[in-house]
């Protein structure tokens, strides 16, 4: 991760952001993370939705709760906060004027909705034709449920990914449930902008932008991956089984002396390792055990076996027994752990970033981004905005003096 340094991927690319919660700010935040100018548009006096979603809250330089949630923090680093109020036609003409400078729109309106404010693809390409126009909706354009809002659980439980998820119905704490962080809509930000960086490849060689229609019920499909796939080419649809893998054995959680650990085998040489280091190295030629597939056949036959033996060791003596035996094991962690965990730090994934806004916040926390580019590696510019942080400063650049910025914000346009 590198700070302040001016090279970046996606330097001169300039994003109008009129996204708010999480797929399409996800999606944004990559892009600024490469470098590209993300300028968040934002409602005065309100701002993105997940301003408030707290607790928890960041704190402030006295260890206070401030107003600002953490969840807003997660999703827009990197991005400068201007506040306008398109519903005026001052506040109109100058996301116009925004946009016709920019390089990508993204936006995550239900159908249709920007349409009333002239802020629409087709009248944004028009005017701008180089513009890539990257549309978030749950369900897309078109089809019987364009005009739907769509959030990442309501996708979740349309998919079946919630019938994945979860124990079987028969045994204790059996039931649906969502996976612990909106997956659907960070995989569409993550699409999005996959989508977008190709939308700007086909400009370089045409010099025409392009509309991309994204969709959470597309993603959520998607991302069913092999579940998917054994239900199309087979007719059965997969069922929840816990942290047991329907493809592969032993592949899933395993109790320990203290606890319980991770044990991911994916294929035979790994097995045989692991039975050799444990003391069973009979379990590898037995006829029921000898490939996956037998393993997968015979699980309930195998797997108490296993725990009786997993149980006779610490986690971490399991970790330090397998370790070099390229045998997959792991601790199961919680999120305090995981940032301790040395592989983590050492891989710097958690950073900080100074914040100057007036706020009483001096800094935020968060991730860093995954993306490692050898040449042209993200950058760090600027901690979460607060509130209209840049709003003055973006409208200077677009030729506004303070004369007129004084009277946009005294009409509450910005």
């Amino acid at each position: 991760m590198t700070m302040n340094k001016p090279a970046a991927a996606l330097d001169g690319i300039k994003v109008l952001d009129l996204s708010r919660v999480l797929a399409g700010p996800w999606c944004t935040q990559i892009l600024a993370d490469l470098g590209a100018d993300v300028v968040k548009i934002e409602r005065p006096g309100v701002g993105d939705d997940t301003r408030t979603w707290g607790p928890p809250f960041i704190k402030d330089a006295n260890g206070n709760d401030s107003d600002q949630a953490s969840y807003f923090t997660s999703c827009n680093r990197n991005k400068r906060s201007v506040t306008v109020d398109m519903a005026t036609p001052e506040g109109q003409a100058l996301l116009l004027q925004m946009a016709a400078q920019a390089d990508i729109v993204v936006e995550n309106f239900k159908t249709g909705g920007l349409k009333q404010y002239g802020l629409d693809q087709e009248s944004l390409r028009a005017a701008n034709p180089r513009l890539i126009y990257c549309s978030v909706t749950g369900f897309g354009h078109d089809g019987p449920y364009a005009e739907r809002a769509g959030y990442d659980l309501m996708i979740q439980a349309m998919t079946g990914m919630m019938s994945i998820t979860g124990r079987p119905d028969d045994v204790p704490g059996g039931g649906p449930l969502r996976v612990g962080v909106a997956l659907t809509d960070l995989f569409t930000g993550v699409y999005a902008s996959t989508a977008i960086l190709a939308a700007l490849q086909v400009r370089d060689r045409t010099g025409e932008g392009q509309h991309i229609d994204m969709a959470l019920l597309d993603v959520g499909m998607a991302i069913l991956a092999n579940q998917a796939s054994a239900f199309l080419n087979t007719g059965e649809a997969p069922k929840r089984q816990g942290n047991t893998h329907p493809s592969l054995a032993p592949y899933q959680d395993f109790p320990t002396q203290d606890g319980s650990m991770l044990l991911a085998i994916g294929n035979n040489g790994q097995f045989a390792r692991f039975c050799e280091a444990a003391g069973h190295p009979e379990w590898a030629s037995d006829a029921r055990f000898a490939t996956n597939t037998l393993r997968v056949k015979h699980r309930l036959v195998l797997i108490p076996m296993m725990e009786a033996l997993t149980r006779t060791r610490t986690t971490a003596a399991w970790v330090t027994l397998l370790e070099d035996k390229a045998v997959p094991c792991g601790p199961i962690n919680d999120i305090a752990q995981a940032f301790d965990d040395a592989q983590v730090q050492a891989r710097g994934l958690k950073v900080t970033l100074p914040r100057d806004a007036g706020d009483g916040i001096a800094s935020i926390t968060g991730v860093a981004s995954p993306l490692r580019l050898s040449a042209t590696p993200p950058v760090l510019r600027h901690a979460p905005p607060a509130l209209g942080q840049h709003t003055r400063e973006v409208l200077a650049e677009m030729g506004i003096d303070d004369a007129r910025f004084d009277a946009l914000r005294s009409a509450g346009v910005v």
